[in-house]
């Protein structure tokens, strides 16, 4: 199952929701319930007796109706109780690990349709979701909270480790001196937080209205982060893949599991390098898209033009204010703020460096 359809799953049940509210209601109640989100043609082979109601969903509605002990079938867009007290049967070879009826039941039944089940444990007031072979046990809003306040504080190291890794970066671009191994680290940590991020967005749909703290703190963690990383690309993807863009480079990067993330030479090979015993030691200059977004008033066609008549981050930094001027679109007051900028980013990172 994809990611994105699990998170649309966990978005419906977040807190806030009428759904959810309903299902806390039921946990509360210690009634336990079996609930079918689906379209009545999708599961009508499988329903046996029970009660047609064509009612519109509310949580009381569906907590009163949750005290009967058949299932409950709800519509695909949550806004009808369209059965209610039914018997399903699904078919019994289908296998499942679960125990209970009600769990055994629910298992076989979305394995079956492939739709939606909630099944609510009446002893342990537990919510599981089926969803064809996806099994979810939705936790307590304080467990969840507490899961994704880790994860914030380990995500919060990661982006130190990260900010200082760009700080080395950027100090070896000024000085010409940076090696695949540096541009290959400063990827992979990009992406530690990046894959870091999904976990805690995951976190964040499942608690719903209570996770609004959360995700302001992801939120000011991450920012800038892609689009570092992608500049970082721009500036070291090789000319043999130029045909590539920085962003499909990205989209290969993301499909490379943990443990092939932290080679370093997979990462050199999907910037378009031959592997080589040597070649995490070989100089590349930067093209300067990352530094120069940090200069003031600069519109990414203007950097575009900037590289293309330079070609390195070393030519635009030796390079004159009239120079500077010559190339199309930039204009004096422009080229002086570019000239500018570059020297005190040099100063800023020197400095840096020498408090590390």
């Amino acid at each position: 199952m994809q990611q994105k359809d699990i998170l649309e799953i966990l978005k419906m049940l977040a807190p806030g929701t009428a759904l959810r509210e309903g299902l806390d209601n039921i946990v509360k109640a210690k009634t336990g319930a079996l609930i079918v989100v689906a379209n009545m043609e999708d599961v009508e082979e499988l329903v046996d007796g029970g009660f047609k109601l064509e009612q519109e969903f509310t949580p009381a509605i569906i907590y009163e109706l949750a005290k009967m002990d058949g299932a409950i079938i709800v519509s695909k867009d949550l806004k009808n109780i369209l059965m209610a007290n039914v018997q399903l049967v699904p078919d019994h070879t289908i296998k499942t690990l679960e125990t209970g009826t009600r769990h055994r039941t629910a298992e076989r039944v979305s394995r079956q349709t492939k739709e939606l089940v909630i099944c609510i444990s009446q002893r342990r007031g537990i919510i599981t979701i089926f969803k064809g072979d996806f099994r979810y046990v939705i936790n307590e809003t304080s467990a969840v909270i507490m899961r994704a306040n880790q994860t914030l504080e380990a995500l919060e190291k990661y982006k130190s480790v990260f900010d200082h890794t760009l700080n080395i970066l950027s100090e070896h671009e000024f000085d010409d001196i940076v090696s695949l191994e540096t541009v290959a680290n400063s990827i992979y940590r990009s992406e530690m937080i990046m894959r870091m991020e999904t976990e805690v967005r995951r976190n964040v749909i499942e608690l719903g209205n209570e996770g609004r703290l959360v995700n302001i703190q992801l939120e000011e963690l991450i920012a800038n982060v892609e689009s570092e990383e992608r500049k970082i690309i721009q500036d070291y993807m090789s000319s043999k893949v130029k045909e590539k863009s920085a962003d499909s480079i990205l989209k290969e990067i993301r499909k490379l599991e943990r443990k092939d993330l932290i080679v370093a030479e997979k990462i050199v090979k999907l910037l378009g390098y031959e592997i080589t015993p040597e070649v995490l030691d070989l100089n590349v200059s930067a093209r300067g898209y990352r530094v120069l977004s940090k200069v003031p008033k600069m519109p990414a066609y203007v950097i575009e033009k900037i590289v293309d008549a330079f070609g390195s981050l070393q030519g635009v930094c030796n390079a004159t204010i009239d120079e500077l001027d010559d190339v199309e679109g930039i204009g004096e007051i422009r080229a002086k703020i570019i000239y500018q900028s570059l020297r005190r980013l040099q100063e800023q990172y020197i400095l840096k460096g020498y408090n590390i």
